[in-house]
Formats: structure tokens, sequence, C-alpha cells
């Protein structure tokens, strides 16, 4: 072959790959930055937050919380970290078994903690996450600033370096603020200038709430006095410690300014920051943890500026990333907007060592208590974005409390492990009329750990989750039935399916579709790990994989289960069975085709969750209907709503749900990648000419 013609073959095969293997010439800072955030007025719904995924904090249009009661209705001002657990004493000994009901389950009496005795809202309500702290700008004499005294702000999040810039003035006079947060700290750092700061007219107000158990947005109660203790344990010229505690949940905060200054109480769990320098500029880095001694680091604004900045270039230059900008649609800037920034939240809410709640860091939703059916939503775009640490970092949770779980699995009569749905970091099932009859977060970590054995084919990936999945496909063979009559097994009753729309009837429920597929996904999945790890295939679970009842159809469409046939919304779960999971041997492409259509033109959109409209999109990509694809993912409904923060807006009590951004990644990833056996590129885009579509470092998904 002579060097032309190879130089012209390996010209055209770059050519071929740029868009599915990616194009060196993405810009990547130009991309995530082009989607900085700005702000010229308060907007209730899109405080902007800094944070590291496992500490975050989200701040007013002042770049502090300097206004919290303007946020309160909206997306509330908190400061929150992945350590920030609380219980009130359980003094009157509630234990799990007190809530319980037992539930025939063919030839079981089955207790779940679904019963309303009176421990079902302790135990429902704790543990709790709570705020940590509100830090914000108050005029002297202890006076609060007043909406009409601010003019002319304007805010930027600097997304590409996870800096906040705001710049207003008070009163006609100017300040300015940078905002961040340290990578590797619950630490964060400003940057403030004012000439009313040295006028003394100026200074910074730190308050230390109550925990709130109401089920609600608000993590703190800022109007009770009693009932915890605030005290200064350490104070200097420009360095101060308080302890703050509630009950056995004590945790130490540290305040450091660059120049002189006064910290003096001013109420009961409220101190007050007066400089007593006469410049307009100072520092101030503030710091939080449960160990005081771990408060005695020698760093300063300048490291923090510097670890901070090289952490985001890191995050941004590694991983995937997604260029739409040569497109012609239209719709590429809003779809590219919602990409960068949900992996900015997802970023600074999600990297924490347990599965994080439905809204993240920023506010509580549920109790602040994680959802392990939407750990799925919150971390496996992480693995198809070349992030898969991040995903790895909250698995070793679930050893953590596999002790626990197996236990709860034992009292109710079965084998293995059993995953809870509502859970706090101590593995307790809390007490809900639908959360304990869920089953389909039981496969999950079957899911995970294929994903991570995927990037890192070892013994050492095999022995870390071997005994995992093998326990979790252990209650999964135990919990199906074998109904002799029909020659297949079957699920439930009792169960609800993930759609939840069938909560009433889980006595009569069966077979739902998309927990049909996954357990036979799952079965599988589990015995070509015992392979990989020199184990002989268990025969029982591949009879049941291959053996479970048929996905159910009423007038040529999947519907949600055998037993149920609910009106048009809701979570169309149906359609994760061929979309959330590769093509199985029950299926039919035809009938899932109307189904999806039928989903698309007759569904409710007002019960659906900002997860549904990725859920929609992966099925219509592996139907190579790339266009009904976008046509989910855009929606213009307020379940699908993006706020100018890039939270995905659900309801008034919802103001942001993580979910609807992990899920978008994870769509987003399969339509620019594929799946294993995909051979088009980039399968979820339309081959119209108006989509040019570049990236890098995006994995298929299975």
């Amino acid at each position: 072959m002579n060097i032309k013609r190879l130089i012209m073959i390996t010209s055209l095969f770059a050519c071929c790959c740029a868009g599915m293997a990616g194009s060196n010439k993405i810009d990547r800072k130009a991309l995530v930055m082009r989607h900085n955030v700005t702000q010229t007025q308060i907007d209730k719904y899109s405080p902007l937050s800094v944070g590291n995924g496992r500490f975050c904090y989200t701040a007013d249009i002042t770049g502090m919380q300097t206004f919290p009661e303007l946020y309160r209705e909206g997306i509330p001002l908190s400061t929150m970290s992945e350590w920030g657990w609380h219980s009130f004493p359980n003094t009157e000994n509630y234990q799990l078994s007190d809530v319980f009901k037992y539930v025939d389950a063919y030839d079981r009496k089955v207790p779940y903690p679904i019963g309303s005795s009176p421990g079902h809202e302790y135990l429902r309500a704790n543990p709790h996450q709570t705020g940590l702290a509100l830090i914000g700008l108050l005029k002297a004499e202890g006076k609060t600033l007043s909406e009409d005294e601010l003019s002319e702000p304007r805010q930027q999040l600097n997304v590409w370096e996870g800096t906040l810039e705001s710049r207003f003035k008070l009163s006609g006079s100017p300040v300015e603020i940078t905002t961040l947060c340290h990578p590797d700290k619950d630490e964060l750092a400003y940057r403030l200038q004012s000439p009313l700061f040295s006028e003394k007219k100026l200074g910074v107000r730190i308050c230390f709430p109550f925990p709130s158990v109401a089920f609600g947005k608000e993590p703190a109660v800022w109007d009770v006095e009693d009932g915890h203790r605030s005290w200064i344990i350490r104070s200097g010229e420009n360095d101060w410690v308080i302890k703050h505690q509630t009950d056995d949940f004590v945790y130490c905060c540290r305040i450091r300014t660059s120049v002189k200054a006064a910290l003096r109480e001013t109420s009961r769990h409220s101190y007050f920051l007066e400089l007593l320098s006469d410049k307009d500029e100072f520092t101030l880095l503030v710091d939080f943890s449960t160990d005081e001694n771990t408060l005695d680091t020698s760093d300063d604004y300048a490291s923090a500026v510097r670890a901070n900045k090289q952490a985001w270039e890191t995050f941004w230059m590694s991983g995937g990333v997604v260029d739409l900008s040569e497109s012609k649609d239209h719709r590429w800037k809003e779809l590219e907007r919602r990409i960068v920034l949900s992996q900015y939240l997802t970023a600074i809410q999600s990297r924490q060592q347990y599965p994080p709640q439905e809204t993240g860091l920023t506010c509580n939703s549920w109790y602040g208590k994680f959802h392990l059916e939407m750990h799925w939503w919150h971390s496996v775009h992480f693995a198809l974005w070349g992030r898969s640490a991040y995903l790895s970092n909250t698995l070793d949770w679930y050893d953590d409390i596999l002790e626990v779980a197996k236990s709860y699995v034992a009292t109710q009569g079965y084998k293995g492990v059993r995953w809870p749905k509502m859970i706090g970091p101590g593995g307790v099932e809390a007490p809900s009329g639908v959360g304990p009859l869920l089953v389909w977060q039981q496969p999950h970590p079957i899911f995970y750990a294929e994903l991570l054995y995927r990037e890192n084919p070892t013994q050492e990936t095999l022995n870390r989750f071997g005994n995992l999945i093998d326990a979790t496909a252990e209650f999964m063979y135990d919990y199906a039935h074998w109904d002799a009559s029909r020659k297949c097994y079957v699920l439930g009753p009792p169960i609800i399916s993930a759609r939840e729309g069938n909560s009433g009837t889980f006595r009569e429920n069966i077979n739902p579709a998309f927990e049909l597929a996954y357990w036979s996904w799952g079965l599988k999945k589990a015995n070509d790990w015992r392979e990989r790890m020199g184990r002989k295939r268990n025969a029982d679970w591949d009879r049941m994989a291959d053996q479970m009842a048929p996905w159910p159809v009423v007038n040529g469409i999947y519907v949600e289960a055998e037993s149920v046939l609910e009106k048009d919304g809701g979570h169309p779960t149906q359609l994760a069975a061929y979309g959330f999971l590769p093509a199985s041997a029950y299926l039919d492409k035809e009938v899932m085709r109307k189904t999806l259509r039928h989903v698309l033109d007759n569904w409710d959109w007002t019960e659906t969750w900002g997860w549904d409209y990725p859920l929609i999109a992966m099925t219509a990509i592996r139907l190579n209907e790339p266009e009904w694809a976008l046509e989910a993912l855009l929606k213009n409904v307020q379940k699908n709503t993006y706020l100018p923060n890039g939270h995905n807006f659900q309801n008034e009590g919802l103001p942001l749900y993580l979910p609807g951004n992990g899920g978008l990644l994870t769509v987003v990833a399969m339509m620019c990648a594929g799946w294993d056996g995909c051979q088009e590129e980039n399968p979820g885009f339309p081959k119209n000419g108006q989509w040019n579509v570049r990236w890098e470092g995006l994995k298929p998904a299975f």
C-alpha cells in the first residue's frame, strides 16, 4: 500500500471516529464558560451554590446568605455537609418492629414497616440531615439588611472555576464578594471589599440552627433558642472557634480573617464579625468539622483559591464532554446548558460517601434521607462520563450496612440481603406505606458493580463486589415465586412497582414489566460474576432469569403491571424494560415502539417526575427514534423545567431534583457513545443535517 493511500485511509478513519470517539479540538474551557450563570436580580428559585461534592453552600444574590427569608419559599439558603445528621433522643425506645404489619406472600407471613403505630413518625423522621449555619452580611448594631437597600446587583457563577462573584450596592456603597469552597475540606473562602467595612457600618453574621424534623425543604429551624448550645471555645485577634451542640450532634466552626477583627455574640446562637482594621478589603475563611482538631490546619485564602481552581480544572479537563455548538437546530444551546450545569450540580452535591438525597446538599427532601432506587439516577452517569470514582465512593456504604440489611431480610424470612428504599446512614428502613414494598432498587448494586468492572476488570474489583452481588441475587431468587400453573416465575404479590401508582393495591399486584426485566438481567449478571471469580454458575438463578413471566401487554402496548391498569400518568416504567436495560429475549421492539408513542401522545405530564424524561429518551434512542428522544428531553412541561441555576424544578415543595440532572447526563452519554453492540455514530441525534455533535471521554451503556 502506497503512503498516499495510507494517509487517505487514516484521515477518513479519523473523520469517521471524530463524532464517536471525540475530537481533540474541543475547547473545554470555552464550552463550560459559555454557560456561566449570571443574575441581576433576586430569584428565589435560583440561588447559586459552591461545593466539593461532600459539602455545599447555597448563597443569595450577595454571594452570602444575607436574605434567607427571601428564598425560604423557593430554594432555601443552606450550608450542608455529608456528616450533618441529627437524631432526636428515642425516649420511647421505638423499634422498627413496632410498625410491622404482616402481609401474605404465598407461604410466608412477611412483616413490612407500613403500620401507623406511634413510632411511625419518629422512625421516619430520624435521623435527618440538618443545616450547619447561616453566613451573611449584617449592619452594625445587629441590624438586618432590607431588600430595599440593595441595588445594581450583578452576580456570576464561574462554572469552570466553581467560584461565585457578586457585585452590588448597599445604600449606594459598592460591595464586592468572591465566594468559593475548598475542594478537600468543609471550608468556605470569601474575599469581601467595601468601604462599609472600614467605616464599621457592615459586618458578617454567623448563626447556628436547631435541626428541623419537619417534612419540608428547610433543613434547619432559626427561631428556636432552647434545646441546643453555641459557645466560643477559642478566640484571638483574627481566629475563633465556635462549638455547637444539639443532643449528641456536635460540630465546630472555625472563623479566620486576614485582618484584625472582633467576634461577639449578639443573641443566642448568633455572632457578629466586625473589622477593627481601617481596610476596605479582607478575606474570610469558615471551616466546619465534627473534630475540632482537624480545624487547626494552617492554610489561607490564597491556598484555598489555588486548590479550588486546580480541582475544578482537573474535573473539567478529565472525563466526558459534549459540544453541540456547531449544530443548526436551535435546541442545541439549551440542551448543552443543561448538560454543563448538570455536571456542575452533581459534582458539588453527589460525590459523598453516602448515596445523595434527592435534593443533594442544597436542602431537604424526605427528611434528608436518601432513596436507594434513586441512587441509580444520581450516580450511574459518573461511570459513563469517565468519572467512575464518584460512583465508587458511594458503594463502600453498601458494605457498611450489609449486616443491618441482612438482619432486616432475615426478619422477613428471606435469604440474602434486601436493599431498602428510604434510608439514613445507619441502614435502617424508614416506615412508609410505599417504600418497603418497592423492589426495583434490588438489582442496582449489580448494575453499579458491572459498570466499575468494565472500567477496571481486575481481581480486586471482583473481590470487592463478588459477595455483595451473591447476597443481592440470593434475595432476588428467594423473593420470586414459581407459578406451577403458568410455568413461570412471578413477582408479587405483595409488590409496589417502580411507578408507585399502584400502592393501594399492593396485596394484589403482580408482575410489573420493568421489574421482570430487571430480575432477569440482574440474575444473569450475578452468574457472570460467579464465573469471573472461578465459581460455578448458580443453575437456579439462570433458570429463573430464563423463565420470568412475560411482560404484560394490553391493547398492543406494554403496561405497568399485569395486575394494574392505571390511567396514563406517573412514571412510565414499562419503558424502562428497554431503555434503562438492554434488549432481552422478552422484548418485542414493535410493541415497545407503540408503547413509547402512546406515552408521548397520551401521558399526563403533571403526574411525572424529572427522571421520567431521560427514561423516555433512553427507550427512544434504543428504538432508533432520536427525534422522539429530543422531544422527551426538551418537553416544555413543569416537571422538566431546568432553572437558570441548572436545577430540575418539580414543584413548590420540591424545587430541585437531582435525579433529573443525573438522568439527563446518563441518556446524553447514550445519545453520543451508544451502548454495547450499537454501531451507529451519535445514535441519539437525528441525521437531518441539523446536529453536529462532538464529544470526548464518554463510555457506552450496557
